[in-house]
């Protein structure tokens, strides 16, 4: 039986490349799969051989007739960068708040746009990616599937470190005082989004959270990363161990690659990019190294200079590029992360904002990389930790193994099954 279903990621790249992933699997079995997609995406999907359905979040610029993909939040990144050099605990309020106070804006305004598209597309399957609910995907009579592309700490547990923290798991000493202050920080407009959803025809939210559960329910994170034991889940929840997209374009190094030379991968993702400071300042770094460098340089690419000792382009098929090489240096978005222990590659890890703290010190607790101060750091320690990484014999074994695994277990697939039987059922 052929179904139809509907996506709606979140506008940035990771949950929307996330999708697509499981989507081009789905499609190629015969399934008719749409898209709800926000504007700037216009004809990136279609051109992919998906349906799909524009929505605007906001009303329409009359300035920008042609926008990037995501541009809203490449430009959040780029004008808000300075709070970045705070805390998570300071994040709280000038950061991570305002994108829920953005996200629940768009979503009240496109809940009749969503509305039309149900009804035109009439899906079997409803599944969103994102971090706060849309009521029309819930209130449409549909079989709904909730995909968290996001550090799986996004489902709360008292035994687990708090979301958008970076705080360790076996330090629970300021995990009171993070959660006292994300319910300060928080709670005016949770209360105001729940009472709204409610009146929408949803149930009411979980407590401080801006997501419903799904009748279905997919997370992407590694087992051997995962809080499980911690904080178990009901049977609606399943976890994939990574969704590395099948859709990237073949790669082949444009250089050749020097003998005892490592190949590093360095990513800040498309909105960490856009802090041209900060990607100058680590390129400057890790030229003074006798490594070479695959670098995905972002939107504001012509405005950064490489090394000699590196490549680089504003977009790369990053699933092609990881393979070859030997450690990536990231920001800590979820794709990247889980892309490289697909791999098996170790990781330096400079966390920006959202869940990137969180991923970065998972990574690091559990001895699969390092994390850095991202504005902080001194020279010596960034080229220290990839000495220290690419010499470690031992752990990168436990890597290549680890990555064995994760990639049998074919977690791309795994959710296409349960999305095709979910709506088969």
């Amino acid at each position: 039986m052929s179904l139809t279903i509907l996506f709606w990621p979140e506008s940035a790249y990771g949950p929307t490349n996330n999708c697509i992933g499981i989507a081009d699997i789905l499609r190629r079995r015969g399934h008719r799969v749409v898209f709800a997609a926000e504007s700037s995406w216009k004809g990136k999907l279609e051109a992919q051989g998906f349906g799909e359905e524009l929505v605007d979040l906001a009303p329409p610029s009359e300035e920008e007739e042609d926008p990037d993909p995501g541009k809203f939040w490449k430009d959040f990144i780029r004008d808000t960068r300075a709070e970045y050099r705070k805390s998570t605990r300071e994040q709280l309020e000038t950061v991570t708040a305002p994108i829920y106070k953005e996200l629940v804006d768009g979503a009240k305004y496109c809940e009749p746009r969503l509305k039309e598209i149900i009804e035109k597309v009439d899906p079997d399957v409803i599944i969103e990616d994102n971090v706060v609910t849309f009521p029309a995907l819930l209130t449409a009579g549909k079989k709904f599937v909730r995909i968290v592309s996001c550090n799986p700490l996004e489902i709360r547990g008292e035994n687990i470190p708090p979301v958008f923290s970076g705080l360790p798991a076996a330090d629970r000493s300021e995990w009171d005082a993070f959660r006292a202050e994300f319910d300060r920080t928080h709670r005016e407009l949770w209360n105001e989004f729940n009472a709204w959803c409610v009146e929408q025809g949803t149930r009411p939210l979980p407590e401080l959270e801006f997501m419903h559960e799904g009748d279905l329910n997919i997370y992407v994170y590694p087992e051997i990363l995962d809080y499980a034991a911690e904080r178990p889940l009901g049977p609606t929840w399943h976890r994939v161990d990574s969704s590395v997209r099948e859709t990237d374009e073949d790669f082949e190094l444009p250089f050749e690659r020097k003998e005892g030379s490592s190949l590093i991968y360095f990513s800040l993702g498309s909105l960490g990019s856009a802090d041209v400071e900060l990607m100058q300042r680590l390129i400057d770094v890790l030229a003074t190294t006798p490594h070479q460098y695959v670098v995905s340089m972002g939107p504001l690419h012509e405005e950064i200079k490489l090394a000699d000792n590196m490549w680089g382009a504003e977009f790369l098929p990053q699933t092609k590029i990881i393979p070859l090489c030997d450690l990536v240096i990231t920001h800590g978005g979820n794709n990247t992360t889980t892309e490289a222990m697909h791999f098996g590659k170790p990781m330096i890890l400079l966390p920006i904002f959202w869940d990137q703290y969180d991923n970065a010190q998972r990574v690091d607790e559990l001895g699969y990389g390092v994390r850095l101060s991202t504005y902080t750091f001194k020279d010596e320690e960034l080229t220290g930790a990839l000495d220290r990484l690419l010499g470690d014999t031992e752990m990168r074994a436990r890597l290549a193994e680890a990555g064995e695994e994760i990639r049998r277990r074919d977690g791309l697939r795994k959710a296409a099954d349960l999305i095709e039987n979910f709506g088969r059922g």
